[in-house]
Parts: structure tokens; C-alpha cells; sequence
């Protein structure tokens, strides 16, 4: 849950990019990350596995409006999409404030995207975390390509808790910003409302 810094009088919330390996979490963070002006954003850090690429996550806080005086900073980061990786996904998953899922739209990754979506389901679980209880979203990412499901059909495959849904194409930027604005919105409002 986020973490309140009364010496700087900042509410430090956690926002994880969630999903498959090479969905586009990474390029998510990476655009806003480059949109974002000098002053509000702080390094972007990347890890990176000597034999894989997308073992990395990534930090960077946005001030976005107060809450009784307080600054919100949020730190978004990537979990590595592989299966493998578990043991990442439940670290990086630790204090989380809110979810991006993000899903690979091509027909040939549904499996792919359901299996992450289980793991997601069981790391928050074992961290005490409800998924229907905590801010969360979709993103269909990869809207461009030619082999996608319907909008509808990621839906009705993904999406049984009825989160609100976005269509992305992450690597032009579209549907990025708009994501990131609603899951801050829902980390804001259930923040909100834990204080009052």
C-alpha cells in the first residue's frame, strides 16, 4: 500500500505494469517515461538477466494533485513476463497500489495472456491482495497488428471482474496516457477514501 513520507508531506503510490512477456509493459513505461517533462520524473532504471532481455522494471514518479496537503508521487514499474521470473512478478507485486494488466491483442498469445493473468490472480492473493478489491485495468495492447481478437472477445476471455478496459498501441503511443490517467484516478479515489 503507499507509503506516506510526512518529512517531504508526499503519499508514494505503486502502479505495476502487469502481463505476458513482450506485450508491451515496458514500452508503456518507456513512452510515458519520454512524454513526461524534466521536472516531474525522476531516473528511469532498467535490470536486465545476461540471458534475457525483458528481465527489467522501471521507476518513475509523477506528481498528479494532493490529497490534505500531501503530494501524490507515482512509481510505476514492469514485471518480466516470463513465467520463469515468478519469484520478480511477487517482489515487484509487494505494496501495490494499483494494476495495469497489459494483453497482447494477437490471437496466437490468448494463452499466453490467460496464463499471466492467473499468475497475477495468485500473487496478489498471497500478498492478502482481493483482485476485485484493488485498482485495476486492461489494456488491449498491439491494436495495429493484423492477427487481433475483437476488443470484445479479449473481454469475455480476460476480463471477468468487468475492469475497465483500454485499446492500446503502445509502441505509437496510443492508449498509453489514457491508461496511466484512469488507473492513477482509481489509486487516487481508494486512497481518498481510506483517508476519509
Amino acid at each position: 500500500m503507499s507509503f506516506v513520507n510526512y518529512h517531504s508531506k508526499e503519499i508514494n503510490c505503486k502502479i505495476v505494469y502487469y502481463g505476458p512477456g513482450l506485450g508491451g509493459k515496458t514500452t508503456n513505461i518507456q513512452h510515458v517515461y519520454q512524454k513526461t517533462s524534466g521536472d516531474s520524473k525522476g531516473k528511469i532504471i532498467s535490470l536486465n538477466n545476461e540471458n534475457e532481455r525483458t528481465l527489467f522494471f522501471d521507476f518513475l514518479p509523477l506528481d498528479l494533485g494532493e490529497i490534505r496537503g500531501f503530494k501524490t508521487r507515482f512509481h510505476l514499474y514492469t514485471v518480466p513476463g516470463q513465467v520463469f521470473y515468478e519469484a520478480s512478478r511477487k517482489l515487484i507485486l509487494r505494496g501495490v497500489d494499483g494494476v495495469v494488466f497489459v494483453a497482447d491483442s494477437q490471437v496466437e498469445r490468448l494463452d499466453a495472456n490467460i496464463e499471466s493473468l492467473k499468475s497475477l490472480e495468485s500473487n496478489l492473493l498471497e500478498q492478502g491482495y482481493d483482485m476485485s478489491q484493488i485498482p485495476i485495468i486492461m489494456q488491449w495492447n498491439k491494436r495495429d497488428l493484423p492477427n487481433v481478437m475483437s476488443a470484445e472477445d479479449l473481454s469475455e476471455k480476460l476480463n471477468k471482474w468487468n475492469f475497465e478496459e483500454f485499446e492500446a498501441v503502445a509502441t505509437q503511443g496510443n492508449g498509453v496516457f489514457e491508461s496511466l490517467k484512469h488507473i492513477s484516478k482509481l489509486v487516487l479515489m481508494n486512497l481518498k477514501s481510506g483517508v476519509e
